[in-house]
């Protein structure tokens, strides 16, 4: 059964926007090897202060093996996020009528 991921990290969202035009190829190759480690569907929003992430994951340890990626880490740290773990809701993705 699939899980979903929302991780919330305060940060710089203006310096998170330059990232994604600067180093979308960067982004890109972290999409890749996300899918390649279990990532099922993946999103960000933006806040005032704040980056969102909402993905689906196949499990949770596919998501914990992903993310405790030293590299990962530093990447997101020198997109704008602040130090720190990012506040994380963990989810049993269940199906639903209304789904879409």
């Amino acid at each position: 059964m699939s899980v979903l991921v929302i991780a919330k990290f305060t940060g710089d969202t203006a310096k998170f926007g330059q990232t994604l035009a600067d180093r979308a190829s960067e982004f890109a190759e972290i999409g890749d090897r996300a899918k390649s480690a279990g990532g099922i569907h993946h999103r960000f929003g933006v806040g005032d202060g704040f980056i969102v992430v909402v993905d689906e994951w196949e499990s949770v340890q596919h998501f914990e093996s992903f993310f405790s990626d030293p590299n990962l880490q530093a990447f997101i740290g020198s997109a704008g996020a602040d130090p720190g773990p990012p506040e994380l809701i963990v989810a049993e993705a269940i199906s639903t009528p209304d789904q879409y």
